[in-house]
């Protein structure tokens, strides 16, 4: 038991854990910001220039049926425009996930392009040219 303990806890503090574990928080809360700009900044204007429609009260009342020996069911509705909410929510939280993922390959490539500029020559040391003179020397004999 205290080695399954001690697999949780190794496995609960390296990096990789707690890095999703703060990206799948930062994600939620990147959600609920990308829910409310569509719903309450982008939406209304379309809705308002197709002729003041809310889009997540488009919906299809399918008709009551009655059978027989079965009390009376309520009315079912197709709720269409909450769908379409959701399908734009989803295009503009994978545009903007596009352009963050975009940026970040951008500085990380900019910052491999920094490293991978070779390095100058380092100047031979005191030794290094002592003996370079030496056998200078010893090839003009």
């Amino acid at each position: 038991m205290g080695k399954f303990i001690q697999e949780f806890k190794d496995f609960a503090v390296k990096g990789n854990a707690v890095d999703m574990a703060v990206g799948v928080i930062i994600g939620g809360a990147f959600g609920k910001i990308i829910t409310s700009i569509v719903d309450d900044i982008i939406m209304p204007p379309i809705g308002w220039l197709i002729g003041g429609v809310k889009f997540s009260d488009l919906k299809i009342q399918l008709p009551e049926v009655q059978l027989p020996g079965v009390e009376h069911m309520q009315s079912v509705t197709i709720n269409y425009g909450n769908f379409l909410q959701n399908v734009f929510n989803f295009i503009i939280i994978a545009f903007c996930v596009f352009l963050l993922v975009k940026a970040i390959n951008k500085l990380s490539q900019k910052k491999k392009e920094e490293s991978a500029a070779p390095a100058p020559n380092p100047e031979p040391t005191a030794e290094e040219k002592l003996l370079s003179e030496i056998r200078d020397l010893l090839k003009n004999k």
